[in-house]
């Protein structure tokens, strides 16, 4: 399988994230792409691949434009403004206020942010944009052919909204993605969202189409991240109606329930019969991750991957979270290393 990856993910070296009520060193940082760099190295997976450029045109297909220029911008307006600090939002338009977007940088992260632990750094953006062609490389490569590809993606994707960032997330890249297979002739996209967290941005996407299934398998909202969306009662609406399938489960699922849950998505799957499946693959479900509540071990992603191959779809796989540095290279290629050899 190959692996197509960029350097460029290390231009984003965010240095604070608000967790427990303090300013960490986010969980979220470079070294987790050298662990899995280094673990698909180890074993040979096969070749890894720079990204190709595809402009801007496939990121305004998903993205708002002014949400795009913001991201553009946003680091260079705020340094601008005379503040220090790496760029953190800190009011939102909540209930009963108005919907509109501020002049001021300081109100337009608050405006465009869907949670307050992602701050905006120096390199954000171009680490973002990269991390987007990296999932169009993968996409490409999928569409001429190939039956499996991995796009090594950071920062990821699947929390950012058409006009929303927050959860690490800046442009959504399997959204991206998956937009690029239908722009390019294939009539029905499938996704499949492993990440332990809800991809409320993907949903958000493609929550009125009936062309791309989503389908989530996650931590009950009601206690995990991000909250405010994941629950099994979002099917879609209008034309997307039924086309949405929310899987939540509850503090300490195991394998054998999470399992279970996947039989169900996949099943869902099959029955949608899509040209191609896109994998927002998080490791983030592991026992010992640091931010989530699910209890998969390490030799449960080489099952995950084997039970994704049995679809016998072209799978492009996007990179999404997992937090426990130590162990989520292993991790990673576990479910990559189990989808090959099934």
């Amino acid at each position: 399988m190959e692996t197509i990856y960029s350097e460029n993910h290390k231009l984003r070296d965010a240095q604070t994230e608000l967790y427990g009520g303090q300013l960490v060193y986010p969980f979220e940082r470079p070294s987790r792409l050298d662990y899995i760099h280094e673990r698909l190295t180890e074993v040979g997976l096969g070749p890894i691949s720079a990204p190709d450029s595809f402009g801007m045109a496939p990121i305004l297909a998903v993205h708002d434009f002014a949400y795009v220029a913001f991201l553009q911008s946003a680091w260079d307006r705020w340094q601008a403004a005379g503040f220090e600090g790496e760029a953190i939002a800190n009011a939102w338009p909540a209930r009963r206020m108005v919907q509109t977007c501020p002049t001021h940088i300081d109100g337009q992260l608050g405006y465009y942010a869907l949670a307050a632990e992602t701050s905006i750094t120096q390199g954000t953006w171009q680490a973002a944009l990269s991390s987007a062609h990296v999932a169009l490389t993968g996409a490409e490569r999928v569409r001429a052919g190939a039956q499996s590809c991995f796009a090594l993606c950071r920062p990821p994707g699947h929390h950012a909204a058409k006009d929303l960032y927050g959860g690490y997330c800046f442009l959504n890249n399997s959204a991206i993605a998956a937009q690029h297979f239908r722009d390019n002739g294939m009539a029905r996209v499938a996704i499949l969202d492993v990440d332990f967290h809800h991809g409320n941005g993907t949903q958000d996407i493609f929550y009125d189409r009936e062309d791309v299934l989503f389908v989530s398998l996650h931590g009950a909202p009601e206690y995990a991240f991000p909250y405010f969306l994941g629950y099994a009662n979002e099917t879609g609406t209008g034309a997307g109606e039924g086309f949405t399938l929310n899987l939540p489960m509850p503090p300490g699922t195991g394998f054998d329930i999470w399992r279970t849950a996947l039989a169900t998505a996949l099943e869902r799957v099959a029955e949608y019969a899509p040209d191609a499946l896109i994998v927002s693959l998080g490791v983030d479900s592991f026992e010992t991750d640091p931010i989530s509540f699910f209890k998969l071990t390490s030799s449960d992603f080489t099952i995950m991957g084997a039970d994704i191959a049995a679809a016998g779809l072209p799978t492009l796989f996007v990179m999404e979270g997992g937090y426990d540095i130590a162990e989520i290279g292993i991790n990673t290629v576990n479910v990559l290393e189990g989808f090959q050899g099934h």
